[in-house]
């Protein structure tokens, strides 16, 4: 029960407060103008959006090579694309995971190796359901790409969907990462894309739940082929 409880009440990101404030002021003022059930419709949606900026602490495995999730969410998709230009990565073919999270879903995006950024790059665009292949063209972006001490790069870029309309940064470039670290957060619904490094393949599969900061989507110090996961 404890523990269910400690799940629920988690820190809330700065980012989210004065949502939370307007939520709650025009909660107050339903409940003096309207009739009640809008005032409690009101409490309701408060709650959710100190839910929506919930920030818990993870625990994230620190290895060479390890590539973590930047985002809480589904696993979308796993294809072989030719790497957008912003991420200035010469056109190289990469491992795109895509990483969809919901409403419901903890928001903050975390770095998925140490290394420093070498390219911020955003990108307007449309506000299409960013679980399509083409949201990653279409919509707005933000591009991030971090070099490891290799070496290697790595692309993320945060994708706005349906719902979400702004993309919020935490870092700039030459900034130095450390994995897990918060380097961004977009409100209120969205994708997070990852280009894994030529020659990489994902240790995850479609449909899969990825947790920010702990799961881990890939492995630079292992050729081990492709999972293949079904439904259980």
């Amino acid at each position: 029960m404890l523990n269910s409880v400690q799940s629920i009440l988690v820190p809330v990101h700065q980012e989210g407060y004065r949502f939370i404030a307007i939520f709650a002021a025009a909660t107050l003022l339903m409940f003096w103008l309207l009739p009640d059930v809008f005032g409690w419709l009101g409490v309701i949606l408060t709650v959710w959006c100190a839910y929506f900026f919930r920030d818990p602490q993870r625990v994230t495995p620190l290895r060479d090579g390890l590539i973590i999730s930047p985002a809480d969410g589904r696993i979308s998709s796993i294809e072989t694309v030719t790497a957008p230009p912003e991420l200035e990565l010469d056109g190289e073919q990469c491992t795109r995971i895509s990483v969809f999270m919901n409403v419901f879903d903890v928001h903050v995006n975390r770095a998925p190796v140490d290394g420093i950024v070498t390219a911020l790059n955003y990108v307007p665009g449309k506000f299409i359901n960013a679980e399509l292949d083409k949201a990653s063209e279409d919509n707005e972006r933000q591009a991030l790409t971090i070099e490891m001490t290799a070496g290697d790069k790595l692309g993320v870029v945060q994708i706005a969907g349906l719902v979400a309309r702004r993309i919020v940064k935490f870092v700039k470039t030459g900034d130095q990462l450390m994995v897990g670290q918060r380097f961004g957060l977009i409100r209120f619904g969205s994708r997070v894309d990852v280009y894994l490094p030529v020659g990489h393949n994902a240790l995850v599969s479609v449909g899969q739940r990825a947790i920010a900061g702990e799961t881990v989507l890939a492995d630079l110090t292992h050729d081990e082929p492709s999972r293949v996961g079904r439904p259980a």
